[in-house]
């Protein structure tokens, strides 16, 4: 028979122990580039989700995930998968690279009030039914931007 010494652990506790402090040590990490990254990529899916005129719920119904989910996407909170992402960029016909772009010169900042009444805009002349109000909505913006 083998003595334990009173101070040795079972091999499970000894998992389970080093487990809990790799997860603490974890969750002490400051965010760093990959959450960055995740976060632009969400944040570029929900714009280009806005200029399509799409709700959450609708995206998650095309790509086959709950509204949850979705919002978590779009959060930067869950990484979206390679195979996802394709789905994604499908769904709102756009090639993959489109949830990359920007992301080399990213300076963190907030979306400035202009960008945030651009996308507004875009969302909301999506959701004109009346594509005849829609192009004369088109005709106004392109007289006025001309002045």
């Amino acid at each position: 028979m083998t003595e334990h010494s009173s101070t040795s652990k079972a091999p499970s506790e000894a998992v389970r122990e080093s487990g809990s402090s790799y997860r603490a040590a974890a969750s002490r990490r400051p965010p760093g580039r990959t959450q960055d990254i995740d976060r632009h990529v969400g944040a570029r899916v929900r714009e280009r989700r806005i200029m399509l005129g799409l709700t959450q719920q609708q995206l998650a119904d095309l790509i086959g995930v709950t509204y949850q989910q979705a919002h978590k996407y779009e959060r930067g909170i869950n990484r979206i998968s390679a195979g996802r992402l394709y789905e994604v960029a499908q769904v709102l016909s756009v090639p993959v690279g489109y949830f990359f772009d920007g992301l080399e010169k990213q300076d963190t900042r907030a979306i400035s009030p202009r960008e945030r009444m651009c996308l507004e805009l875009a969302r909301n002349f999506a959701q004109i039914p009346n594509e005849r109000h829609q192009e004369a909505l088109s005709q106004l913006a392109r007289v006025l931007a001309a002045d």
